[in-house]
């Protein structure tokens, strides 16, 4: 196992089981599929891709896999860390005022400013949250639906149509905002 990428040896397994997976997919799928997983930040929509594709396995196979494979900075880490920092800022600036530091005046002003770039981030964080989990929440119910679709006309004539009708409708839905 090596240092720093992963916190577990069953990480690795976990990946090489997905990595298997992808390595046996025909050239073109693995090419879109891979292609989606660098353009997309959320493993859940990435597995519900690779669900969709036929992948049985595990969540945390294909989390693994990505967290390896295609790392990627967790923005809303970032904005939850530079919330603390404004809020220990905030914090600070309060106690010069009191301590008569600062002018109250331009401290107060200052304040003013600071608490409104807070709920700002504050905002972003709670939009991009809300906007990830609805497209979530639509990508698994769209995956269950076709799903059953395909379940209920196995081995039928319309099956050939219906599958490639479906990978229409995911394509579809993966480009919708």
């Amino acid at each position: 196992m090596r240092s720093g990428i992963t916190s577990s040896p069953n990480e690795v397994i976990d990946s090489d089981v997905f990595d298997y997976w992808v390595d046996n997919l025909d050239s073109s799928t693995q090419e879109s599929f891979i292609a989606f997983v660098k353009g997309n930040s959320s493993v859940i929509e990435c597995y519900l891709y690779a669900r969709f594709l036929g992948y049985k396995g595990a969540i945390s196979s294909c989390d693994a896999w990505i967290k390896l494979k295609y790392p990627r900075k967790d923005y809303r880490k970032i904005l939850l860390v530079e919330i603390g920092e404004m809020q220990e800022d905030m914090r600070k600036l309060r106690e010069d005022i009191e301590n008569f530091v600062i002018k109250r005046d331009s401290g107060v002003a200052r304040l003013a400013a600071m608490q409104k770039e807070l709920r700002s981030t504050i905002m972003q964080i709670e939009s991009a949250s809300a906007a990830r989990d609805r497209k979530a929440l639509l990508m698994t119910g769209a995956d269950r639906a076709i799903r059953e679709l395909l379940s209920i006309f196995k081995d039928d004539p319309i099956e050939g149509p219906l599958e490639e009708a479906s990978m229409s409708v995911w394509a579809k839905i993966q480009l919708d905002e």
